[in-house]
């Protein structure tokens, strides 16, 4: 069975991280932005944290560099309250100027590999991941950003942690 990962529950422990913190909005943009000061990645904004509950869907950089300051993973999310957790949900560690981010194409051909196990067309995949296309599977080969909460349903149809597909980088 296939969790979803709830980005209202992400939302709110973001919120109650920064609170507990006593952190406004910019102050917590500023502390998820500093491990990568210097590097050439765009800082992320305020306003995309705060209105992260407005969108239906947020980039990864984002939600990636907001779980990294939270010290948390990705499936600490997911809805499924009596889940066991797998073995290497935490995040890989990133040094000073390191911005994590999904390896889109190592998920590609995971999902490529366990698509040929299954003897199933990319149609076919689509039709288990709800939101997706074979189309938009396919073109992870090349390397497109990808938000949450789809990349999670990407990773519990592999049954693999998100973790396994995270890179630490300099961009």
């Amino acid at each position: 069975m296939m969790l979803r990962f709830d980005m209202g529950a992400f939302y709110r422990a973001v919120d109650e991280h920064r609170q507990r913190r006593g952190l406004n909005w910019v102050e917590l943009a500023a502390e998820v932005n500093r491990p990568f000061e210097g590097n050439t990645s765009i800082p992320i904004h305020a306003a995309t944290i705060r209105d992260m509950p407005k969108k239906r869907s947020v980039t990864s950089a984002v939600v990636l560099q907001v779980l990294r300051w939270m010290e948390a993973a990705p499936e600490d999310f997911l809805d499924g309250a009596d889940r066991e957790p797998m073995e290497g949900e935490r995040l890989p560690e990133a040094g000073p100027r390191e911005i994590l981010r999904f390896d889109t194409g190592a998920l590609h051909a995971a999902l490529d590999r366990r698509r040929r196990e299954r003897a199933m067309t990319w149609r076919q995949v689509a039709e288990e991941l709800p939101g997706f296309t074979a189309t938009m599977l396919t073109n992870l080969a090349g390397g497109p950003l990808i938000g949450f909460p789809r990349v999670m349903t990407l990773t519990q149809w592999l049954g693999l942690p998100a973790a396994k597909f995270v890179r630490a980088c300099l961009h």
